[in-house]
């Protein structure tokens, strides 16, 4: 988004976000970018850090009640801590149609990052983003999220 479009962006219409990251990913550097992104294009973020356990972001999600979640991975055991978040949001009837989306380094090797994405969207996640992913696809499946989520 160019500087001018940001400057009219339509703050009335935005999402309100959740962004953390996983319990074994120590990192902040990555979730304050993502925060600033979000916030550039116009949403509202709730930033839970680094370290977050599974029982926290599902509570956070609950009294929140966002029309998004979106989780970075840095430490590459996104993969692996992902599909149990997934589970237990996926669990409840108040966040089953909470869209989620998890990004970053998600294994700690090349191999197999298609394979996981597909294990990770059949487990409920509604997009990954792997490492590497060009940011605007990103900001286009953000753009193309209703402005007003209906659980």
């Amino acid at each position: 988004m160019k500087p001018a479009e940001l400057a009219t962006c339509d703050r009335a219409a935005s999402l309100e976000v959740i962004v953390t990251g996983l319990a074994s990913d120590a990192h902040t550097w990555n979730l304050v970018f993502i925060q600033l992104l979000l916030e550039d294009l116009g949403h509202e973020v709730v930033n839970l850090g680094p370290c977050v356990p599974e029982e926290e972001i599902v509570g956070s999600c609950a009294k929140h009640q966002p029309d998004l979640l979106v989780i970075s991975s840095v430490n590459g055991h996104g993969f692996q801590d992902a599909k149990p978040l997934i589970g237990a949001l996926r669990a409840r009837p108040d966040l089953d149609g909470l869209p989620v989306v998890i990004g970053g380094k998600l294994g700690i090797s090349e191999d197999r990052q298609e394979e996981r994405a597909l294990e990770l969207v059949a487990a409920g996640f509604d997009a990954v983003f792997q490492e590497g992913v060009d940011l605007a696809s990103f900001e286009a499946f953000v753009g193309a999220l209703p402005k007003e989520v209906t659980r």
